[in-house]
């Protein structure tokens, strides 16, 4: 850390001891990622007991007398007058993280962690072998904690409900009322194009996407699609790795960034795709170091929010790599990885058959239109959840049915339906509206990148990813956590959260695809 020589001895001896915290969070953080990677299935239990530990750390350590005392003293107007708008917020961040850990009981701490990583393990096993019956035990123990946690969360960051104080960790101050509003708005403006779109993709063969490609041919297009993104995962100072893993992920901090794929011999579009979605989320972290190395270890060197952790992963995914430029690029690569598999595809069908807009089973193999769709659908069922509404029990009914009604999709096993995603498993309730959220601020980012940028497309094109990369990190990868989402929305772009961006880029990108 780069310590400013003004700043009060109190601060520094604040942030100073909080760098503990953040290294500890980073060593849970390659624990879980070891868990989901490599860990032998026996070993869970004991990776339960060791997570356990870290967590009754932590609560012990956002409790500390030594923290508290520098803490309050470090709010006194007599030192926060002398501190810069960046050490202020580090002062903010930590008193919200105390708040957050320190209102809860050691045991419902200890609690959480032991479930997250039984349940884990747990879901992994019932998606398998296709059984929910084997998790929805475990789902009834930690939706029980989760709602604990929740309870006390809600009087700590004065939130109207258990479900908002959960959503609040992810995206700060936005309330499941407002994610709702916007849902409804950009639901209603997404139908026509989806009916449009769709059946303008009907015309479209698009079986040559199931030709098999091997799965270690497959591992060489990830690791291109990773350089092309400035994601390093081959040099001497690599920063990154990709392993498998039956759900994609990605985590890590900063200097050790890690991102799995899943990999199909049948439809390489999916670890494709995923491998450029989990690389837009460490490539925030990439930007960060670069643009601010001086916020290692300090509450703001962090992404802003999940919506814009989401916003970078989804950017790079949709915008960037479905774009006809960006096809246009890496088709002779991946000609050449394949020995030449697509050669007889043109390659603006290649563009338009990863484009198709078509009603999918499995949200992280949707396309840009429907993907608001399937987040809908998780969104409505954890608010009916939290509401008691719905039973656990009825999960599986309910998730075919909506699937049923909102995307004509029938559902033939619980594999590909309401077990196909880990978050409640991990402990993720009240994140899937940020993946919305992430779409939608892109979308805004994008229109300010096109007036300040107009030469983006040109140069992606001719397999020059620098100048969206640049602009990504001077706009906001580089602020890490300096602001709320929405006060980052407002300084990135001028203007509040709106779906209308969005709605016009879709309109634009499907439109000229199909040339409708």
């Amino acid at each position: 850390m780069t310590k400013n020589k003004a700043a009060p001895k109190v601060y520094e001896s604040l942030i100073s001891l909080y760098r503990d915290y953040i290294i500890t969070e980073s060593i849970r953080a390659i624990l879980v990622w070891d868990q989901l990677t490599y860990i032998p299935p026996k070993g869970i239990p004991l990776r339960g007991e060791q997570l356990a530990h870290l967590s009754k750390w932590r609560v012990q350590f956002l409790k500390s007398p030594e923290l508290q005392k520098l803490l309050n003293k470090a709010e006194k107007d007599t030192v926060l007058k002398q501190l810069t708008f960046p050490q202020k917020r580090n002062v903010h961040l930590i008193r919200r993280k105390v708040n957050e850990w320190a209102s809860i009981p050691e045991k419902l701490a200890i609690d959480l962690m032991k479930q997250q990583a039984i349940a884990m393990g747990v879901w992994r096993r019932a998606k398998q072998t296709q059984d929910w019956s084997l998790f929805e035990p475990e789902l009834v123990k930690s939706m029980e904690l989760y709602k604990q946690r929740a309870e006390i969360l809600m009087d700590v960051n004065d939130a109207p409900t258990p479900y908002d104080a959960l959503i609040d960790l992810n995206e700060p101050s936005i309330t499941q009322d407002v994610i709702s509003r916007v849902f409804t708005t950009t639901r209603k403006q997404l139908i026509p194009l989806i009916e449009r779109y769709h059946a303008a993709s009907q015309s479209l063969d698009f079986s040559f996407l199931k030709r098999i490609v091997s799965i270690p041919v497959q591992r060489q297009i990830s690791t291109a699609l990773a350089n092309f993104i400035k994601y390093d995962t081959t040099s001497p100072e690599a920063t990154g790795r990709i392993d498998e893993t039956e759900h994609p992920f990605s985590t890590g901090y900063l200097t050790d960034l890690r991102i799995t794929t899943h990999y199909y011999e049948t439809n390489f579009t999916a670890a494709f795709y995923s491998t450029l979605h989990e690389g837009g989320h460490v490539l925030y972290a990439v930007n960060l170091l670069k643009a601010k190395p001086e916020f290692m270890f300090q509450p703001i060197g962090n992404q802003c929010s999940g919506g814009f952790s989401e916003c970078s992963a989804r950017f790079v995914e949709n915008v960037v790599g479905r774009s006809p430029e960006f096809i246009k690029a890496f088709y002779p690569q991946l000609n050449q990885l394949t020995k030449e598999a697509f050669k007889d595809i043109p390659v603006n069908r290649f563009t338009q058959s990863v484009n198709r807009v078509q009603p999918s089973k499995i949200r992280i193999e949707a396309d840009e239109l429907t993907y608001l769709l399937h987040i809908i659908i998780r969104f409505e069922i954890e608010r009916g959840l939290f509401a008691e509404k719905i039973k656990i029990s009825e999960l599986p009914l309910l998730w075919n049915q909506k699937y049923d009604e909102y995307l004509g999709i029938e559902i033939l096993n619980d594999a590909e339906g309401v077990l196909q995603d880990i978050h409640w498993a991990w402990g993720f309730v009240g994140y899937f509206p940020s993946y919305a959220l992430g779409n939608l601020y892109g979308a805004q980012l994008l229109a300010v990148m096109e007036k300040e940028r107009p030469d983006w497309r040109s140069q992606l094109a001719e397999g020059n990813f620098s100048p969206v990369n640049q602009w990504l990190t001077e706009r906001f990868h580089g602020h890490g956590k300096l602001y709320d989402p929405e006060d980052l929305l407002r300084h990135s772009t001028g203007e509040g959260l709106t779906a209308k961006p969005f709605i016009k880029y879709a309109e634009a990108k499907y439109s000229d695809l199909f040339n409708l």
